[in-house]
This record gives C-alpha cells, sequence and structure tokens, in this order.
C-alpha cells in the first residue's frame, strides 16, 4: 500500500482528502503545517507527499525546500488554491502543481500517474 502525506492546514479539507484518497486505497498521512510535514517524513517516509502552500508555522516551499534536501526522490504535488504561485521559481522544483477543486479527480490522477499506478 503506497503511502501518501497531505500537508494541509485547513482540518475539514485535510479531513476530506484523507477520506478520499483512503477510499482510492492509499494509506494517509495528515500534517497541518510544513514542520509537522518534516516531522512525518522523518517518521515514515512517504511514497508522495501533496503539499499546501500557504500554511502557518512553516509554509510549504519552505518544508519541501528542507524535506527535498534529504529526500531528493519523494514527488511533491503543490496543492494550493492560488496560481500564481506556479509563476514562482521556489515552487518548480515541485513534480506537479495543481490548484484546489472541490472536485478531486485531478489530484487522484496526478497522484496515480506520479506513483505509476494503472487507473
Amino acid at each position: 500500500m503506497k503511502t501518501v502525506l497531505v500537508v494541509e492546514d485547513d482540518k475539514n479539507q485535510g479531513l476530506l482528502y484523507e477520506q478520499e484518497l483512503s477510499l482510492e486505497g492509499y494509506n494517509v498521512m495528515l500534517a497541518k503545517n510544513g514542520k509537522e510535514a518534516i516531522a512525518r517524513v522523518e517518521e515514515c517516509v512517504p511514497d508522495i507527499i501533496v503539499m499546501d502552500i500557504t500554511m502557518p508555522t512553516m509554509d510549504g516551499i519552505e518544508a519541501m525546500g528542507k524535506i527535498l534536501a534529504k529526500h531528493s526522490k519523494i514527488p511533491i504535488i503543490i496543492n494550493t488554491a492560488y496560481s500564481s504561485y506556479k509563476d514562482n521559481f521556489m515552487t518548480w522544483s515541485a513534480d506537479a502543481y495543481i490548484v484546489k477543486s472541490s472536485d478531486l479527480t485531478e489530484l487522484k490522477n496526478k497522484i496515480k500517474e506520479m506513483l505509476n499506478i494503472n487507473a
């Protein structure tokens, strides 16, 4: 079973992702900010990370840099409500960039594609 780390500061959105991705057959870990995400990765290295950008304590861009410095092979999907970050070169180290939507189809498909799972 593949493990997905979802980094999301909105509690309800995090629970939605956990529920939807669990139904897809993934083991889901949650973190509510970048600092917590780094701690989760140290506990158990996930197969893929879905990372929000705007969060308290430590934002997703800073956390992504710290995680990739130690674990450069973990694919990261930036999942944010702000399309403007796509032009920020600091996000370019992410493997994919998805603008949040209430329809999680695009996110689910991108996770499958990046984990090389046949849909």
